[in-house]
């Protein structure tokens, strides 16, 4: 174990991992456990870790077939399928309101761990499902409460051009999240990542491609700069 020299630990050492226990002080965004590629073990010693100590754990990318095995060493743990991620408690409830939109029902796996990710963070999440290009009513039949949100993610595979009509429309700033969905010359996502870093609407951030929890994670740090304070 590392001390501060106040005598706050710094990071905990568990062999395996050093777990960051003062992150959320120094950035606003705490630890977060990806679990892609780790073991069973290894992911529920981080989290206990992190719950003991914060009241809060979360962990993303949770492979197939480990969550009956994980909610058995973590039985309070909430479970979401499709996110694909798993928390231990939730954080403070903040006056944020983030709007997540996705163009095709395909790209919901991506929206669901940006959401998910956004509610374990104490966020209102609005959600907007299958409100793609290919037919433009569906997005602005209901859009004034977007308009509303204080940040917008989103999210979209083939061609990626969602996120350049929506920063053309709205308000608050948009994130933009490119997805692997989409046949050939989609390119596992590619194509739609170009397409948002060349958008010519302005007030558009993209993160990587299928990258739902940095999407959300992005959107905590605005609402954290405008609502929260980070400790010294």
């Amino acid at each position: 174990m590392s001390e501060t020299s106040d005598g706050r630990s710094r990071f905990i050492d568990l062999g395996d991992a050093r777990v960051d226990v003062r992150r959320a002080d120094r950035t606003s965004i705490p630890e977060v456990v990806f679990a892609e590629s780790k073991t069973i073990a290894q992911i529920v010693a981080i989290m206990r870790e992190l719950y003991t100590r914060d009241g809060f754990a979360l962990a993303t990318r949770i492979p197939e077939g480990f969550a009956s095995l994980l909610l058995a060493e973590l039985p309070t743990a909430v479970f979401d399928e499709r996110a694909r991620a798993l928390r231990l408690g939730r954080l403070a409830t903040t006056p944020g309101t983030v709007g997540i939109l996705c163009a095709g029902t395909s790209d919901l796996p991506v929206a669901d761990e940006a959401a998910f990710t956004l509610e374990a963070f104490g966020h209102r999440v609005v959600r907007r499902t299958d409100v793609g290009v290919a037919g433009l009513h569906r997005l602005l039949a209901d859009f004034e409460e977007l308009q509303t949100c204080d940040a917008l993610i989103v999210v979209a595979g083939m061609e990626g051009a969602l996120p350049s009509v929506v920063a053309g429309l709205a308000r608050p700033p948009v994130i933009a999240v490119p997805t692997s969905i989409g046949y050939g010359v989609s390119a596992g996502g590619f194509t739609a990542l170009h397409a948002m870093l060349a958008s010519c609407s302005p007030g558009i951030a993209v993160v990587n491609i299928d990258n739902g929890f940095g999407a959300a994670a992005f959107a905590h740090k605005l609402i954290a700069a405008r609502f929260l304070r980070v400790a010294d």
